[in-house]
């Protein structure tokens, strides 16, 4: 008997191979023992696009484009100014069509999750393949988890919820994406890219971008006073806030005539800290960016890496617990990774209900070798974490005082660290990012006895003055929370918790929605915050209203797909909802007005001609034989409207603040336009000119 053995990509179908004895290398595939084992090099096959439908043009009474069925076609490629089937993909495809002819069972080995049933189904699809298929599901790619899975292969049936709902989800997001795209394309005469789930996080983005930029600083002051018990100086902060100066300064002035202070209540407790659940992508994701500036998409890829090297488990998990045959392994685990625990072993992260496809991000135990510094900082996190889960919890003590004058009442509080537990795996690690803002709490190593009714000096009172302060950007770490609890922008109580656990997009797409959406130059990385450009806030302003731009919208298909798979809602039903939903948004798009904004022409210094037109990445002269160019990105800054057209007008711009080198330092120079009409750098109180761009 031949058995043929799929997997997503070459490395993964070279382990399986040599596992089952299949050692004889052909052109895409590997034979031995009874063995076909070949692979997929990710998504072969994909929804075919509108052209193949007959809609070239793009024609507002062709909207809604509502192809029945999708038609599938090989991965395509750009070759000069079309698109043609990959060629690599034809050749792969047609190893793949000759495996299957000579097998007479299939293994499906692809990725254990809703991309890869979806890699293989479409491909099954589209050979017209119709033998019977087993499925490998597992959650590591060691030799003995892959050993494990093939002794316990499930009939691929047992996965047809999860094919109706990734298939369910990939025809979503061609409807809404090309639909909303080509409606907006049409009105605003140009091209746009709009989409069910990059759109609403644009929206987030920008949104914030403007509270942030819009929002006036008020100031306010506050009392502390000083005193003083057990040789101890105690700082506290008055619960009032002063709105004026002058009432504070009043108020300061009663305060400083006083010489006691009376403890109103005194509060003591102690607390058991639980330590941090385990990684799941997206907390990895958030974490890796808060501490080591590294961006969501790099972190997948890293931890998609280490999964292959078959030192950390699957990567694309939204789930932070183990279940408990995984548990009885972990003492195992922590030996292996040179770390053992006492028992008990803290059962925080072990939870068989919160367990979906795959569990949290856990080492294998596999001796990790040959790995980039990257590779070691991430895996690092994996294990410091996988520790700190099975640690006990930490246990402080916490005392909170409130002290009066008579008039005005003060808070101390402080805290005192009784055992680390979980905390001492990283004790002496403990980086900026991962200091709490609520600075208030005093750290102390013991703390002061205080009675109710306690009356102790006045040893002095101050008055600081504070701003109130916007929400900040958004960074990586913090947009990716964004996403995950999109629900907080959620008003019905059924719908935020959809969202609260589907959020916007999944883990495994997350990080390609962000690199997407700067790719097209609609948001950019601006040090550690994101931001929009004036492209993603033009797009922003004309969708803001609508349904497309809803994150409502997105945690209801959410829920709908999450249905699908558990097998509780027809995907029928899911796609009748979807068709109507993108006739609403074509409706929406389709009756905007056409007004553009209209960029100012300015009269080209090379030229002579009323021909500079301002866009998005460059000032350039309409002209077809000028040629006259300057891009608007220069050392890590974008030119404003008005920086251009002083260039232009003036041949220089004023003083450009935070520039950045090749070398990474920050300079501050004017942009000026030479005789040979490029651009150079000329530095204040410095009369040589450097190079621009």
């Amino acid at each position: 008997m031949t058995t043929c053995i799929i997997a997503e990509k070459p490395s993964v179908a070279r382990d399986i191979a040599r596992i089952v004895g299949a050692n004889s290398k052909q052109d895409g595939y590997m034979e031995g023992s009874g063995y076909l084992v070949t692979w997929a090099m990710g998504h072969l096959i994909a929804l075919a696009m509108p052209e193949a439908y007959g809609f070239s043009a793009y024609k507002a009474e062709d909207l809604p484009i509502r192809p029945n069925p999708f038609q599938l076609v090989v991965r395509q490629v750009r070759k000069d100014k079309e698109y043609i089937s990959d060629p690599a993909a034809l050749k792969q495809l047609k190893v793949i069509r000759s495996c299957f002819d000579k097998a007479d069972r299939i293994i499906v080995a692809t990725d254990a999750g809703r991309e890869g049933e979806l890699i293989f189904r479409y491909i099954y699809q589209y050979l017209d393949c119709k033998k019977t298929f087993e499925r490998l599901w597992i959650s590591s790619l060691t030799d003995k988890a892959i050993r494990e899975g093939l002794s316990n292969l499930k009939p691929g049936s047992h996965y047809d919820n999860l094919y109706h709902s990734a298939k369910a989800r990939s025809e979503a997001d061609w409807l809404v994406g090309i639909n909303a795209s080509r409606a907006l394309s049409i009105v605003r005469k140009g091209g746009y890219s709009l989409g069910r789930v990059q759109t609403p996080t644009l929206a987030m983005v920008c949104r914030r971008y403007i509270e942030n930029r819009d929002f006036s600083s008020a100031p306010f002051w506050k009392l502390s006073v000083f005193t003083e018990k057990e040789g101890m100086s105690l700082k506290a902060v008055s619960c009032k806030d002063y709105e004026n100066e002058a009432l504070a300064q009043t108020a300061l002035a009663a305060l400083r005539s006083q010489s006691q202070l009376t403890v109103e209540t005194v509060t003591r407790k102690v607390t058991h800290t639980a330590p941090p659940l385990l990684y799941d992508l997206t907390a990895l994701q958030k974490d890796a960016n808060r501490r080591q500036g590294f961006s969501a998409d790099k972190t997948l890829s890293i931890a998609q890496s280490l999964y292959e090297k078959k030192i950390t488990t699957y990567p694309r998990t939204g789930s932070r617990y183990i279940s408990e045959d995984v548990f009885e392994e972990v003492p195992v685990l922590l030996r292996k990774i040179g770390m053992p625990l006492s028992n008990p072993l803290n059962r925080h992260s072990v939870d068989n209900t919160k367990v979906t496809d795959h569990h949290a991000i856990i080492p294998t135990g596999e001796t990790p070798s040959g790995l980039s510094t990257d590779e070691i900082t991430i895996y690092q996190m994996v294990v410091n974490r996988f520790v700190e889960a099975f640690s006990p919890d930490s246990e402080e003590e916490r005392m909170q005082v409130r002290f009066t004058d008579g008039t005005n009442t003060f808070t101390w509080k402080a805290c005192r660290q009784i055992s680390l537990g979980w905390k001492a795996v990283q004790k002496d690690k403990a980086t900026e990012a991962d200091k709490k803002e609520d600075s208030d709490e005093h750290i102390l190593s013991s703390l002061p006895n205080l009675t109710e009714d306690e009356v102790l000096s006045l040893v002095n009172a101050d008055i600081t003055e504070h701003k109130t302060k916007p929400k900040p950007l958004y960074t990586e770490a913090t947009l990716l929370s964004a996403m995950e609890n999109a629900g907080k922008e959620v008003k019905e109580d059924d719908k935020s918790k959809a969202m609260a656990e589907c959020g916007i997009g999944t883990p495994a797409t997350r990080a390609n929605i962000i690199e997407t959406l700067i790719l097209r130059d609609y948001i950019r990385r601006d040090k550690k915050a994101i931001i929009p450009t004036e492209k993603g806030l033009a797009v922003y302003e004309i969708v803001k209203d609508k349904k497309i731009a809803n994150a409502e919208m997105t945690g209801a298909w959410e829920l709908a797909l999450a249905a699908i798979e558990a097998g509780k809602m027809p995907s029928d039903k899911f796609a009748q909802g979807i068709n109507s939903y993108v006739g609403t948004i074509c409706e929406e798009l389709l009756s905007l007005s056409s007004e553009q904004k209209s960029y100012p022409v300015y009269r080209c210094p090379k030229c002579g001609q009323q021909s500079v037109g301002i866009y998005a990445k460059v000032a350039k002269c309409r002209h077809e034989t000028c040629g006259f160019h300057v891009f608007r990105e220069v050392c890590s800054i974008l030119l404003s409207e008005d920086n251009i057209r002083d260039l232009i007008s003036s041949g220089r711009t004023p003083i450009l603040k935070g520039l950045t080198s090749k070398a990474g330092k920050k300079f501050n120079a004017r942009l000026v336009l030479g005789e040979d009409y490029t651009t150079s750098f000329e530095f204040e109180n410095k009369k040589g000119k450097q190079r621009g761009r």
